[in-house]
């Protein structure tokens, strides 16, 4: 008797509006060494974005804190799932050095999700930016920090520390968060923002579109965000990382995105990133 053949579903092929160049250049290999130089984690990295080579290009990279292993397993992301080992107390003087040593006019810091932690990983985060400051007076910063499960006294801590932009993204509608982020809650995503705003911090947001959203729930999001506080919004097309992540459920035309932007704006956000290969920190220097 014989085995049918397994069939493997072929992925649907990217539109020519999401190609990207290769990463090249001079600047780019000495963001890259210094990277490795200071054992430091990357979003770019670890989470495969399509911007490397730009940002990397222009001497710009978003630093990933508190390890490369998130205590979450959102059917979305290309970062490694498990329990984090990894706790560096030295890891916030490594960070600032390597800031420093970049010159970088405006850093963007991610980390993520330590849900073992009491204080969700809040301390590093406050004497990274704290470090910093210290080191890089002039340099703005932009925080993008993970949901604390409505552990508010170390959302406080987290954005104490004299970023100035802090961020955390929706990612999703309100319908497909079960499916794409089976551990957060929407309101308590929201809940967070407003807080954010309340403690008087320019807020921000991203979301990813493609995965089976509807034009009208992109509009509601819109509108939760902006009642809770959020003052920037950033809209990219989902890419699927891996086979074992949910797949893509259809490519947007950039002239949806141009919609989208159009749309934010009149609804009252300060500035709509909206484009494919938009993702959270891009251009954020721009949203200060």
């Amino acid at each position: 008797m014989h085995e049918l053949p397994i069939i493997k579903k072929a992925r649907p092929r990217k539109p020519d509006w999401l190609r990207v160049k290769l990463p090249i250049g001079e600047d780019y290999r000495r963001v890259r060494s210094l990277v490795d130089q200071y054992q430091l984690h990357t979003i770019c990295q670890s989470g495969n974005c399509p911007n490397m080579g730009e940002c990397w290009g222009a001497g710009t990279a978003t630093f990933m804190i508190l390890g490369n292993v998130c205590t979450r397993s959102c059917s979305f992301c290309a970062v490694k799932t498990g329990r984090p080992t990894e706790y560096d107390e030295d890891e916030p003087r490594r960070v600032a050095e390597a800031i420093y040593l970049m010159q970088v006019k405006h850093a963007v810091l991610t980390s993520v999700n330590r849900d073992e932690l009491k204080d969700k990983g809040a301390e590093i985060w406050y004497q990274t930016v704290r470090a910093i400051k210290k080191l890089s007076p002039n340099t703005t910063i932009e925080t993008l920090i993970p949901d604390v499960r409505a552990t508010w006294w170390a959302l406080e801590r987290m954005i104490s520390a004299g970023q100035e932009v802090v961020s955390h993204n929706m990612e999703t509608v309100k319908r497909l968060y079960r499916k794409i982020r089976p551990q957060a809650k929407y309101e308590r995503s929201l809940e967070q923002i407003k807080r954010t705003k309340a403690f008087g911090k320019r807020t921000k947001s991203g979301i990813m579109v493609g995965l089976g959203e509807t034009e009208d729930e992109v509009r509601q999001l819109m509108d939760d965000l902006l009642q809770h506080g959020c003052d920037v919004l950033t809209i990219g097309q989902y890419l699927q990382p891996t086979p074992m992540h949910v797949a893509v459920a259809e490519f947007i035309h950039p002239d949806q995105f141009e919609k989208y932007r159009e749309i934010g704006l009149q609804k009252g956000f300060d500035i709509v990133e909206s484009s494919p290969l938009v993702r959270s920190s891009y251009h954020a220097e721009k949203h200060v």
